[in-house]
């Protein structure tokens, strides 16, 4: 089976026509579209998408959500550790802008995350109670608007803008991941659950006007937990079919949601790998032959991972790594592109599960490609620091204090015209002679600017302090 998808993978990775007509297939599903979100891509590039930007350090209130704010950084270092990716190998998104959100967001929701209320008339910019609600963490409440945009939000949208551009990579490449995003429980008018903006919808929506080729999309959404934003902003839209598995018993409980659900699998807590594994595989193989979609968004929570002390499901860390296969299988098998986004996980060890997951992929074939594989960075020349260097700080004064003492007594012919020069007698008259080094040793230590000649008479002796002063003193 691995060899197998891994020859599928391939053919998304390519534009020549065969005899088959797959490649021309693909060909023409990618028609190059044109965003500011969908930045140009190296052939040398995996379709993985992160930044940095994507991590959260919020003055240590992040602790106060079980939300490993930090695992995608930990995932990319593992992959680096792995020497499967490198920094140049990645691909690097955009922040998603305003303009960009209000694709689906309503303005209305966009404004209530930077302002608390309308108080007669007026309104409160200053501090960040929606906010508040939607992260869980309500100390934020306290903090002005501009660090919460700062801290917290723009992250968000870094991820959001990341979950835009791998989907349109996996229209170009069969596959894409985004380290992060799947921020399954915001909707185009409210978000909560940590999730702040509608992702998924977004992706989808874009595919829809920038992809030509892009009618219709199914959502995989695999997080222990009911997807109902993505689920109320699809609620009437006959493109897009919603396979969902989650846990009945915990949040959101959002029934309304549940009526976009074309593929509906509610568990039980503590469900495990043998039960959730079967009816992965089984319903997403109705889902397929129910619906053919042009694009897979796959939602690859990590929260069904037994110990979650939200998800309170009992799947092993081997369970989702098999989860996970399963899903791209069905995705290669069909030629279907698919995007993975890693949402949810509420357990430090989450960010190797996901590493480990998708170093399996890579090994199963189910992703690869071939030129980021054989990339090396090439080597730059260092020319050495200027402080390391011939006229760098400490070489230059260095040399004016070893250098040895000239004579600057010159008795020329009066008949030539010249003058006797006699030695300087300040170090003014020194620093305008050419030759900064012709310095008397008896100068050249206690006033170290005669070390340099196109700067005026500045002592910065006193910079070094004392022990460096004696030293060259001595």
């Amino acid at each position: 089976m691995a060899d197998s998808a891994s020859k599928q993978s391939d053919k998304f990775q390519t534009t020549n026509d065969d005899s088959t007509g797959v490649s021309a297939a693909i060909s023409t599903k990618v028609s190059k579209p044109t965003h500011r979100l969908y930045v140009d891509v190296k052939p040398t590039q995996w379709p993985i998408v992160y930044t940095p930007e994507y991590n959260i350090g919020f003055l240590g209130l992040e602790r106060l959500h079980p939300f490993d704010s930090g695992k995608w950084g930990r995932v990319v270092n593992i992959l680096k550790e792995k020497n499967m990716v490198q920094d140049d190998t990645l691909v690097k998104p955009i922040e998603a802008s305003e303009e960009d959100l209000l694709v689906v967001h309503s303005k209305k929701y966009i404004d209530s995350l930077k302002l608390t209320s309308i108080v007669e008339g007026t309104v409160l910019k200053e501090w960040s109670i929606n906010v508040a609600g939607i992260a869980e963490v309500p100390p934020v409440a306290l903090l002005p608007n501009f660090i919460v945009q700062r801290k917290l939000l723009r992250p968000f949208r870094y991820q959001t803008g990341g979950t835009i551009l791998a989907s349109k990579l996996a229209m170009e490449r069969g596959w894409g991941i985004n380290i992060g995003g799947g921020f399954h429980h915001c909707s185009s008018d409210r978000g909560g659950g940590f999730c702040a903006y509608a992702d998924i919808t977004l992706a989808v929506k874009f595919l829809f006007s920038h992809c030509p080729n892009v009618k219709r999309a199914m959502i995989v959404d695999l997080d222990a937990h009911q997807g109902n934003g993505h689920e109320r902003d699809f609620m009437d839209d006959d493109r897009v079919y919603i396979m969902d598995v989650y846990n009945r018993g915990i949040y959101p409980h959002d029934g309304y949601a549940k009526k976009a659900i074309k593929k509906k699998v509610e568990l039980q807590s503590f469900t495990e790998d043998e039960d959730y594994l079967k009816l992965v595989a089984d319903n997403l193989t109705e889902a397929l032959s129910e619906f053919t979609p042009d694009v897979i968004v796959y939602n690859a929570g990590t929260d069904i991972l037994e110990g979650d002390p939200l998800g309170h499901l009992n799947i092993s860390a081997k369970g989702i790594l098999k989860r996970d296969e399963i899903v791209f299988e069905h995705a290669i098998k069909r030629k279907i592109p698919i995007v993975m986004v890693t949402s949810g996980g509420y357990q430090r060890s989450t960010g190797q599960i996901i590493a480990d997951s998708i170093l399996n992929l890579k090994e199963r074939g189910l992703i690869s490609c071939a030129e980021a594989e054989s990339y090396k960075k090439p080597e730059v020349s260092s020319s050495p620091a200027r402080s390391d260097s011939e006229w760098g700080l400490f070489a230059r004064l260095k040399k004016a204090c070893l250098s040895p003492v000239p004579s600057v007594q010159s008795n020329l012919s009066d008949a030539e015209g010249t003058a006797n020069i006699k030695p300087s007698k300040s170090l003014h008259d020194v620093q305008q002679q050419d030759d900064w080094t012709t310095v008397p040793a008896s100068k050249s230590c206690s006033n170290l600017s005669c070390a340099f000649k196109d700067e005026s008479d500045v002592d910065i002796s006193h910079l070094l302090g004392p022990s460096v002063a004696r030293k060259f003193k001595d």
